[in-house]
C-alpha cells in the first residue's frame, strides 16, 4: 500500500507518512487560496442570490485559474484559421457561458479541495512511528480524484508542462535544479492519481 492507493471494500486505502500528508494538505489549502472564497466571500443571507449569482464573463488573469477553469468556445487553438468575425462570435460564446458557469465549478473544485484537507485532518497516526493510512470512501476518492488532477494541472501549469515530451525533460533535471522539488510533486501525485483511478475502475 505505502506509496500507491489500492482498493478496500467500499472505497480505496493509502499509506502516508508525515511529510507526505503536510505536503498534499499545503498544496490542497494553496489550491483553496488560489481558488477563492465564492461570489459572496460569506454565507450569503439569500441563498437564492447567490445560487443565480452571475460570475465573470473575462477568463482569469492568473495562468493556473486559465487552465482549471479554461474557455469553453473560443482560445488560440479554436482561433486558429477563422476569420476575425468567427473569432469574435467564439470569444463571446466563451464569455457569455463563462458568466454562467464559472462560479459553480469554483465550487465544485472548493468543495474537492476542502475534502482532501478534512480526510488528512481527520486522519489518526498509524501507530508505526509517523503517518497514517487513509481510507477513502467511493464518494470521497471520486473528490480525491478530482482535486489531485487539479493540483497536477496548477503544478504542470507553473512547470510549463504543455506536452509529453514537456514531462520526458523533467526527470532528467538535475538535483540542483530549483524546479526539481514541485517536479517529483507533479510526478509523486501523478502516481496517487493514477493508482486511485484504477481503483474506482469496476
Amino acid at each position: 500500500m505505502p506509496g500507491h492507493f489500492e482498493p478496500i471494500p467500499g472505497g480505496a486505502a493509502v499509506a502516508l507518512d508525515d511529510v507526505e500528508i503536510s505536503i498534499i494538505r499545503s498544496l490542497a489549502v494553496q489550491l483553496l487560496e488560489l481558488i477563492g472564497p465564492g461570489p459572496g466571500g460569506e454565507i450569503s443571507d439569500d441563498p437564492l442570490a447567490e445560487l443565480f449569482a452571475e460570475g465573470p464573463s473575462e477568463p482569469p488573469t492568473d495562468a493556473v485559474l486559465r487552465r482549471l477553469l479554461p474557455d469553453a468556445y473560443g482560445g488560440p487553438a479554436a482561433e486558429e484559421g477563422v476569420s476575425a468575425a468567427d473569432a469574435d462570435e467564439l470569444r463571446a460564446y466563451s464569455s457569455e457561458f463563462r458568466r454562467f458557469t464559472e462560479n459553480d465549478l469554483r465550487a465544485g473544485k472548493r468543495e474537492d479541495a476542502l475534502a482532501v484537507v478534512r480526510s488528512l485532518d481527520a486522519l489518526s497516526p498509524d501507530g508505526g512511528g509517523g503517518g497514517a493510512v487513509l481510507k477513502l470512501s467511493q464518494d470521497e476518492s471520486v473528490r480525491w480524484m478530482r482535486a489531485l488532477n487539479d493540483l497536477r494541472l496548477a503544478i504542470g501549469t507553473r512547470l510549463d508542462i504543455t506536452d509529453e515530451e514537456d514531462t520526458d525533460l523533467l526527470y532528467r533535471l538535475p538535483d540542483e535544479d530549483p524546479r526539481k522539488p514541485m517536479v517529483m510533486a507533479y510526478l509523486w501525485l501523478g502516481g496517487l492519481q493514477e493508482t486511485l483511478v484504477e481503483t474506482l475502475m469496476p
